[in-house]
This record gives structure tokens, C-alpha cells and sequence, in this order.
């Protein structure tokens, strides 16, 4: 809850608070006396708490004041626990809730008030222990904070994806302010942008002697300020180096930047000055993960020496952590040099026996927008999926089927661009399969139902409801009410698909069940709330084996004496137009999955690259 929405509720609690109070209480017991200092120390009227005690009406108004300050507390709440009357003697028992804020922890804890009686009015008896039975004259509260540092983004073997960058923290010493703190915050909030009464609050309630950062600055802001920085007495800067410069990939690692007035009041907290914030990318999904929470004790001072003289309360807050990812370096170095030849392009590669993401890599593309959320239309891709229902009906792979240039099925027409395998002198199933002839495949719409097409499009998870701490994309098929519609699926006419869906579609077949995919390992939820329970994924699904032997044969037939056979090892996969001088090349090499989406280059090339790359990695 943001500072503003505690301090509301506090003043609503308040008046239930004070309700309560008023309607048990009678004037002729030292109940009044009570209720008016707590419900004048909690509603800032300090002259009502003032006027209750038998101390110096300015002295305890300052202390009031100054104790809000010192804990740079939101709100203050107080419940009485027993009141206990000897002559004119009395005792009020309290629990006190004071609100942090900052999304610090609430803290609670146990008071007392002596009441005696003054010229027959009962009277708080005041000493600094009215505040907190610890507090002695010559002390004050002070609240200790240690932001931890932010945590790396990970690759699979537990290596950052980045590397430090300095931001430069601006920030005070308290002590060596004296009596000029207001006037120095002034002169940076004046220049910064943040609002002055938090960042006074923040120095006047951290030890003196501590350095309190106020601002955090990247390197291109914190040179365009530093003359201005410079130029304000009192103000230091200490450069942090922190994890957020990142490594390929870079668009699904992410990108950190300062934090900001504007951010700071978004994101609501743990974060402070000397935080980052994500700004995409893992970064920005795991923010409050790798940005952790604070430490934060409250503690007393003694006001000669500035030394602590006790610790009242400490929370050591959520760990930050790490975030473990499931790229592997060698892949994704290999997936850098495979598209840096092209001018358009994306490759999703994944280990086919998990599901697990091992790299993403794109020319011209977004790395999540494109290759993990985009929606492409599938073209003859679709026909590994198409082939699954086909098998299933019991169409052989040594069928014959003539590729002619044009074909009109249930009125839709189809026609065959490139090289025309037989028209008059038919090929199979599976030469047709492999060459990606249109109007042979869109021939076999009436071997198969909508039904079967579904079906086998949800086994190879189009549509599957699976959840990446990114945006993706799972696929679609339309509603197939005849023939021409059964045909242009078939044909990928009518299909939408993502390079991750289709890299998972050829794992499926690898592997030979198909798996959700994976990005992230550790934490479970992007959402600390929602630790340790993970995202619900959709069940493994199995592929039929005879189906798969089929379709492995037809998919290494599909990649054979194209340039994705170009490395090392058998290479199973097919090359498939996708319209708009778009191609796609969806197959396999060992244990790694992969489907490259080009534009106006060979996608067959790219993925040979990619597994020669991978083939040469140390």
C-alpha cells in the first residue's frame, strides 16, 4: 500500500478510533486524559496531546513532531489495553502501530502512560518514555535502512547476462547539514524533480553520521547535472556499480534505468534512492525480485554522540534474488551470427526434450514482440501439424499427389509458386510434405475433419493457454466450417502462429511429446506475492509413435540437400512459404528445436548457420 493510501486509511481508522474511545469513557477518570494525548498524537493535533500533560506545552509538542520525523512515519495508531486507577495515581496501557512507510513494514509495539492528578485534572505525567518506554531524555529515533544491491539476471549455468554499469547515487551525510538540511534539499528538489518533504523526511529520520542517498542518476542524466550537484553545499555522490547493462538476448533480458520521481511514486516502493528499475524485459517482470526490499531497523540515538544506543525493531525484509533463465550462452552466440546475415529475421531455438528457451535471436525484429509474441501466418509450417491429423485419418506418406500450379478446393483457389513438383506424374505425400507443395496439401482437406485438425493443432499447443513471464503467443485456428476452410488451414493460409510456437511444434515431434515452454526456472512467479506457487502450465502432451516415425521421416526428407543441412548431424525440418517475402524453416538437430522466421532470405540457410554455430561452440 502507497504512502498515501495508509495515511487515508489511517484517518479513517481515526474516526472509529476516537468513536470508541469517547462513548466508554467517563470525565471523572483519567479515561479523557487518555483518549485526547492518543488521539491528538495520531491525528497530528499536538496541542490536544499537549494540553493533556503536565510537561512544557513546547517541549512535548516538538517531541511529538519530531518523533513523526524521526521515523518518517506515515501514520501513527493506538488501541488501549487496560487502565489501572491507585488514588490519584494511574497507569493507561496502549499498543501502538506506526505505518513506516515507503512500504517499510508496520511497526507495533507496547506503551505506557503514567496519569497523576494536577489541581484535580488528571494529567499524562510526560518524560520521553511516554513515546517508547526506551526512549530516555538526550535520545532520539532513527530509522537505519540498507537497500540490498540489485541482483543479476542469469543464464542457465548460473552466469550473469550483464554486466555492471555505474549509476551515481546523490545523497547526505545528516551530521555534517547541521542546521541547513531543509535549505540543502530545497536547492535538489528543486533540480531533481523529487518532492522536497520526502527527501527531508528521509534525512532527518536516518542516523547523522550515515551517508543517506536521495537520488539515484544514470551516467548520461548525472553529467548533464553535475554542475548542478556540484554547485549545492552538502551534497555527495557516490557511484554504484550494479548488474544492468545486459547481454544478448538483450531485448528478453531487459534494460534498467535510475530511478525516477515519476517511477519511484509507480512503483510504490521497496524501491529508493539507489535502486534501478526495470524498464522491459525480464528486468521490468522480476523487478521487485531483483530490486529486493530493504532492511530496516528502528533504533534509538543518543543525541551527543549519534551512536545507537538501542535496536527496537528489525526487518530483514524479502531476500532479493537472482533470476535464473534457461539461455544458454553457446545457442545464443550462435543465434547472433545466424541472423546477422540476414535482413530481416528471428530464431527461437529450444531443448526439445523440455521445452526449455535457449535462445532467441532476431534482426530487425523485437526478441519478445516478434519472436515470442508475434502473430505470422503459418504458411505449409502448419502442414507438421496438418500432417499429425492426416497420418491419424490414415493417409500413408507414399500416397500420390499431383502439385499442380493451380487448385480450387470448396472454391478456394490455391496456387503453387516455385518449382512445381508433377502434375501429370504424381509425387507422394511425403515429397509434396517436403517441398511444401500448397495445392497438394490443400487437396487433402476432405481426408480430415474441422474435429481432427483441432485437435491435433491443440496437442502441438496452438492456442494452449501457456504463461512466460513475457508476452507470447500460442497460435490460433479459425473456426473451419467446409472444405475451403479445412484447405487453407491445411495450407497455413489461415493460421497464425509465433516463431516460439513453431520451434515447440518441432520439439514436439524431436521429442516426441510437446512441453510448455520454460524461460525462467527460479523464482517460480514473477510476483513475490504468488511465491512458491508457479503458474498453472498445460499438461505434456504425447505424440502418437507411428505418427512420429512418419513425421520424422517426412521432416528429414524435408531438410535434406537444403542449407540447413549445412553443419554437422542430421537435420530434420521443413522450409515453408508464409507470404510477404516471409519464409519459414521449422525442424531440429540433436536435442535443440528451432524455427527461424525470415524475410526475403533463405530461413533453410539461417537455421544451418545457427546448428553449425552451435556444432563449433567450445
Amino acid at each position: 500500500m502507497t504512502r498515501a493510501r495508509r495515511t487515508l486509511a489511517a484517518a479513517v481508522t481515526l474516526t472509529v478510533a476516537a468513536t470508541t474511545l469517547t462513548g466508554c469513557f467517563e470525565e471523572s477518570s483519567p479515561h479523557e486524559a487518555v483518549r485526547d494525548f492518543l488521539v491528538g498524537w495520531q491525528s497530528e493535533d499536538y496541542d490536544l496531546a499537549a494540553g493533556r500533560t503536565d510537561g512544557d506545552q513546547t517541549t512535548v509538542r516538538k517531541a511529538l513532531a519530531d518523533a513523526k520525523q524521526e521515523l518518517d512515519a506515515a501514520s501513527f495508531r493506538f488501541r488501549i489495553t487496560g487502565i489501572n486507577v491507585q488514588g490519584d495515581q494511574s497507569k493507561a496501557d496502549f499498543e501502538a502501530e506506526v505505518d513506516l512507510g515507503e512500504n517499510n513494514p508496520l511497526w507495533q509495539y507496547e506503551g505506557v502512560l503514567p496519569l497523576h492528578l494536577v489541581n484535580g485534572a488528571w494529567k499524562v505525567h510526560w518524560s520521553p518514555s511516554v513515546l517508547h518506554p526506551q526512549l530516555k531524555e538526550g535520545q532520539r529515533f532513527a530509522v537505519d535502512t540498507e537497500p540490498k544491491p540489485r541482483q543479476p539476471v542469469l543464464d542457465r549455468a548460473g552466469d550473469p547476462l550483464q554486466t555492471d554499469q555505474v549509476l551515481y547515487v546523490a545523497g547526505v551525510h545528516p551530521a555534517t547539514l547541521g542546521d541547513r538540511a531543509e535549505e540543502v534539499v530545497a536547492q535538489l528538489s528543486e533540480v531533481t524533480g523529487y518532492a522536497q518533504d520526502r527527501l527531508l523526511s528521509r534525512v532527518r529520520s536516518s542516523p547523522p553520521d550515515k551517508f543517506v542517498g536521495l537520488v539515484t542518476f544514470g551516467r548520461a542524466r548525472y553529467l548533464s547535472m553535475r554542475a548542478k550537484l556540484d554547485a549545492i553545499d552538502g551534497i555527495e555522490v557516490d557511484p554504484q556499480p550494479q548488474p544492468v547493462n545486459p547481454d544478448a538476448p538483450r531485448q528478453i533480458v531487459g534494460s534498467v534505468s535510475a530511478l525516477t520521481p515519476e517511477t519511484e511514486q509507480k512503483l510504490g516502493g521497496p524501491q529508493r534512492a539507489g535502486d534501478s528499475v526495470g524498464r522491459n524485459g525480464l528486468q521490468q517482470a522480476y523487478q521487485d525480485y531483483l530490486t529486493g526490499s530493504t532492511q530496516t531497523k528502528v533504533i534509538i540515538l543518543d543525541l551527543k554522540s549519534g551512536r545507537q544506543v538501542a535496536l527496537l525493531k528489525e526487518w530483514r525484509g524479502r531476500q532479493n534474488v537472482p533470476v535464473k533463465t534457461t539461455i544458454d550462452r553457446a545457442a545464443q552466440a550462435a543465434a547472433e551470427r545466424a541472423v546477422a546475415a540476414t535482413p530481416t529475421s528471428a530464431l527461437v531455438a529450444v531443448q526439445a526434450d523440455t521445452g526449455q528457451i535457449l535462445a532467441v535471436g532476431t534482426k530487425g525484429m523485437n526478441q519478445e514482440r516478434d519472436a515470442l509474441a508475434g502473430k505470422f501466418p503459418a504458411g505449409t509450417a502448419f502442414s507438421i501439424v496438418a500432417a499429425d491429423a492426416l497420418l491419424r485419418r490414415g493417409v500413408s506418406p507414399k500416397q500420390r499427389l499431383a502439385c499442380p500450379q493451380e487448385r480450387t478446393v470448396g472454391g478456394a483457389r490455391f496456387v503453387q509458386t516455385g518449382q512445381v513438383i508433377g502434375t501429370t506424374t504424381s509425387a507422394t505425400f511425403q515429397a509434396n510434405f517436403a517441398r511444401g507443395c500448397v495445392t497438394a496439401l490443400a487437396s487433402l482437406a476432405r481426408r480430415v475433419t474441422a474435429d481432427d485438425l483441432s485437435r491435433s493443432a491443440r496437442a502441438y499447443g496452438l492456442g494452449q493457454p501457456w504463461k512466460l513471464p513475457l508476452r507470447s503467443f500460442s497460435g490460433t485456428l479459425p473456426p473451419l466450417a467446409g472444405d475451403a476452410d479445412r484447405a487453407k488451414a491445411i495450407a497455413g493460409q489461415t493460421v497464425q502462429v509465433s516463431p516460439l510456437g513453431l520451434a515447440l511444434v518441432a520439439a514436439a515431434v524431436s521429442s516426441g511429446t510437446w512441453r510448455p515452454p520454460v524461460l525462467v526456472t527460479e523464482p517460480s512467479a514473477p510476483d513475490p506475492a504468488a511465491d512458491p506457487v508457479p503458474a498453472v502450465q498445460p499438461s505434456p502432451v504425447p505424440v502418437d509413435p507411428e505418427v512420429r516415425t512418419a513425421l520424422t521421416a517426412m521432416m528429414r526428407a524435408g531438410a535434406a540437400g537444403t542449407p540447413a543441412q549445412a553443419g554437422k548431424g542430421r537435420v530434420y525440418g521443413v522450409t515453408a512459404a508464409a507470404g510477404n517475402g516471409q519464409s519459414w524453416f521449422v525442424g531440429w538437430q540433436g536435442d535443440v528445436a528451432v524455427a527461424v522466421l525470415a524475410k526475403n532470405y533463405n530461413p533453410a540457410a539461417v537455421a544451418g548457420s545457427f546448428f553449425a554455430g552451435l556444432n563449433n561452440a567450445p
